[in-house]
């Protein structure tokens, strides 16, 4: 079975482009090309396949086998990957990717006639938190929430990408937030009945954040596309941050934008690593 490697801000994932979406257990595939020892490693699998209301169909799979809605970075690099496999046109400049949170359109960035970023509508954000879903009564938005985790006292912004998110915001660096031990308790927590993904995040300026993220089923990464998408939102609404913000995480930086209504707007790279064979055992 050919593989390809690729990532988004050492947000990195597996690669498939199956002719037909056939009998395999996908879960069990992506928890072992994802294990960084005996398989590929990576934090996940993704899908490119056929669709009949878009240019390519996304399915996506966390390290440990769940199914998520979608990814940022995984999208960006999805699109990279379907025009240079042949999926889509080579000179199309704008890519619709069918996902579990809807159509996400793709404008398609080259150096050199080379696909090394996107520009991607990530849709609007939504502060209901019957959307992400969070068992808290009453409409959103849901800022400040309180809920403390094994000691800590945490105070949670909730923002649905289509996927989950719960926000904390720090005065100091993430990095020197237990995110190790708090972030797989969050996701876990009765609180979130999908689970959740979890971001620390610092705000440096009205135009730059840093965060961190424990993403659902996968752990701590480098980086997180929703997730960023999902802190420019919060900040914006908060009064921290303006309509355009640089989200530095440990692997690198995002650029979002949103004008208080409408889509959020992700801008950022996609590399293709290696391709290779892998051989079922």
């Amino acid at each position: 079975m050919r593989v390809t490697k690729m990532h988004g801000l050492g947000n990195d994932y597996v690669y498939l482009a199956p002719a037909r979406e056939d009998e395999r257990d996908w879960p069990e595939l992506s928890r072992r090309v994802s294990d960084r020892h005996f398989g590929v490693g990576s934090d996940g699998l993704i899908l490119a396949l056929p669709s009949t209301v878009a240019d390519v169909r996304m399915r996506m799979f966390n390290a440990d086998g769940s199914e998520a809605e979608m990814c940022g970075n995984g999208i960006r690099c999805l699109v990279k990957f379907a025009i240079e496999e042949g999926l889509v046109p080579a000179d199309r400049d704008e890519v619709t990717v069918e996902t579990l949170a809807g159509i996400k359109t793709l404008r398609v960035i080259r150096e050199n006639g080379v696909v090394t970023a996107a520009r991607v509508d990530m849709g609007p954000p939504n502060f209901d938190p019957a959307s992400l879903p969070a068992a808290v009564e009453g409409p959103g938005p849901v800022i400040d929430l309180p809920l403390t985790v094994d000691g800590v006292e945490l105070r949670l912004t909730l923002v649905s990408m289509g996927n989950p998110h719960a926000i904390h915001y720090v005065d100091s660096d993430p990095a020197e937030f237990p995110l190790e031990r708090i972030g797989p308790l969050v996701e876990h927590h009765p609180l979130f009945p999908k689970r959740v993904n979890f971001q620390v995040v610092q705000v440096l300026n009205s135009g730059e954040v840093k965060h961190r993220v424990w993403e659902r089923g996968s752990g701590i990464t480098l980086a997180s596309g929703t997730s960023a998408s999902a802190v420019a939102a919060a900040s914006r609404l908060r009064g921290f941050t303006g309509g355009r913000v640089v989200d530095h995480m440990p692997g690198g930086d995002l650029v979002l934008e949103w004008d208080g209504e409408g889509s959020v707007f992700m801008t950022g790279p996609a590399v293709r690593v290696f391709d290779a064979d892998w051989y079922e055992t």
